[in-house]
C-alpha cells in the first residue's frame, strides 16, 4: 500500500510499463494521430511525469488511453479513452455528486464527475465525443456520460453518447440515473 506522499505517483518500473503500453497502442492505432511521432509524445510524457498517474488510472479502469490530437500552440498531446466500449472499471455511476445525493435509495458508489476529478482527468465534452467517434466505432453496445452544459444540468439532466445503427447519438437522462452499461470517457492533456 502506498502512503499519502506517493499515492499519486508511479514507481519508475510502473512508469516504464505504462510507457510501453501507450507506445504499443499508439503504434497499433496510427489512424488516431496522423503525423504525430511517438518519439515526440514520449519526450513530452517524460517531461511531465506528474501526468503518468492519471494516464495509469485511465488504463487501470479499462479506458485504453491513446493520443488523439496535438495542440500546436501549447505543445500538449491530447489523450482520450479509446476503449471500444465505455470503460468497464467506471460503470454504474450517476453523472455528478448532486445527482448521487438526490437518490433516495439504491445509490451507486460514485459519480462520473467525482471519479474523473479523483483521476485527474476531464469528461469528454459533446464535441470531443463526436470527434472520438470520427476515429472509429465506439460505444456500440454501451454509452458514456459526457460533460453536460450548465443550462441542461440546472434542469436536472445530463448528457450521454453512444453509437447505434451506424450513427452517433447524444441523449439525456436524469443526472441521478445510472446503468451497468454506462460509464464515462475522459481526456487528459500532457
Amino acid at each position: 500500500m502506498r502512503d499519502a506522499t506517493t499515492k499519486m505517483k508511479l514507481s519508475p518500473k510502473e512508469g516504464l510499463e505504462l510507457l510501453e503500453i501507450l507506445k504499443t497502442r499508439f503504434e497499433k492505432n496510427m489512424n488516431r494521430h496522423p503525423g504525430v511521432e511517438w518519439v515526440k509524445v514520449r519526450a513530452r510524457l517524460e517531461a511531465n511525469t506528474e501526468k503518468w498517474w492519471s494516464l495509469n488510472e485511465m488504463e487501470k479502469s479499462n479506458g485504453e488511453p491513446d493520443v488523439v490530437g496535438h495542440d500546436q500552440k501549447t505543445g500538449e498531446y491530447l489523450f482520450f479513452d479509446c476503449s471500444a466500449e465505455t470503460p468497464k472499471g467506471r460503470t454504474s455511476v450517476c453523472y455528478d455528486r448532486e445527482g448521487l445525493e438526490s437518490r433516495k435509495e439504491h445509490k451507486p458508489a460514485d459519480s462520473a464527475m467525482d471519479m474523473a476529478a479523483a483521476m485527474g482527468i476531464e469528461l469528454l465534452t459533446e464535441e470531443e465525443y463526436q470527434d472520438l467517434q470520427k476515429l472509429g466505432d465506439f460505444d456500440t453496445k454501451t454509452s458514456s456520460w459526457v460533460k453536460t452544459p450548465a443550462d441542461i444540468r440546472k434542469l436536472g439532466g445530463a448528457l450521454h453518447g453512444h453509437r447505434r445503427y451506424g450513427r452517433v447519438f447524444v441523449g439525456y437522462n436524469g443526472a441521478q440515473s445510472y446503468y451497468a452499461a454506462r460509464a464515462f470517457r475522459g481526456s487528459l492533456r500532457v
